[in-house]
């Protein structure tokens, strides 16, 4: 799902997740002095925010993704960047002052292993954090185009039962993790959409678990998808308010 371009996830999850990595950053304290990683960076959004933060030299990243790893590589020279998953993250225990997760948690193949590794290479007292959009409330940035998915295939395999994507669970993940002081909150990112065209397009990129499913459909289905879509933004431009759970802990 995300052996895809960097551009294409920048124009599919990007517009909406440049928008979480400051407020992520924040919630994490990340300041100057510290070092940091950024797990599951994809193209580079966090990882940016990190460098502006602290310093490129003193910001490390991980992605399962190829081409992820060789986006953030020609964005971001000097950051020290690594092809890898979650669960076995290519560092010494206790590397990093903080270690985020951006949009990653819920895709981790064994999050509360995921989380425990993000931990591991975490100095004690140290911060880990992460956010995932709430998918199980429909309010994530892909609400409006899984509930038209929904209408059309009331068997469709959406996000909504994906890892910390409902309130508390991502806290509940932590606290299995072993971390602690953990806290939770919520956080927005709105971006406004010129065209309803605009949005769509991206979704035919095959990125993701949305962009998979549209993939899938046979053209006179993906179009039925596309206008029972458009059909949920009767005015342009529009705006959409996606929320997201986050979650902090000290190790």
């Amino acid at each position: 799902m995300f052996d895809v371009a960097a551009k294409s996830y920048d124009r599919f999850m990007g517009r909406y997740s440049v928008l979480l990595s400051p407020q992520l950053a924040d919630f994490a304290g990340i300041r100057a002095g510290q070092r940091a990683l950024d797990v599951g960076c994809g193209p580079g959004a966090l990882t940016a925010e990190l460098v502006a933060r602290v310093g490129v030299d003193a910001v490390a990243a991980v992605d399962p993704s190829e081409p992820f790893v060789a986006a953030v590589r020609a964005r971001l020279p000097g950051v020290d960047v690594h092809q890898a998953s979650a669960e076995e993250l290519p560092f010494a225990g206790g590397t990093f002052d903080a270690t985020l997760a951006q949009l990653v948690v819920h895709f981790m193949t064994d999050p509360v292993a995921g989380i425990t590794e993000m931990a591991r290479v975490t100095r004690r007292g140290g911060v880990v954090a992460a956010c995932v959009w709430d998918h199980a409330g429909d309010q994530g940035p892909l609400g409006a185009f899984w509930q038209a998915a929904r209408e059309l295939d009331p068997g469709v395999h959406d996000e909504s039962h994906l890892a910390g994507t409902r309130e508390g669970h991502l806290a509940e993940l932590f606290e299995a993790a072993g971390l602690r002081d953990v806290v939770a909150t919520s956080v927005v990112a709105s971006r406004e959409h010129p065209t309803f065209e605009e949005w769509w397009q991206p979704f035919t990129d095959g990125v993701g678990p949305a962009g998979a499913y549209v993939a899938s459909l046979d053209p006179t289905r993906a179009t039925e998808l596309r206008e029972r879509c458009r059909a949920r933004f009767p005015g342009e431009p529009f705006t959409i308010s996606a929320r997201a759970w986050a979650t902090r802990g000290t190790t």
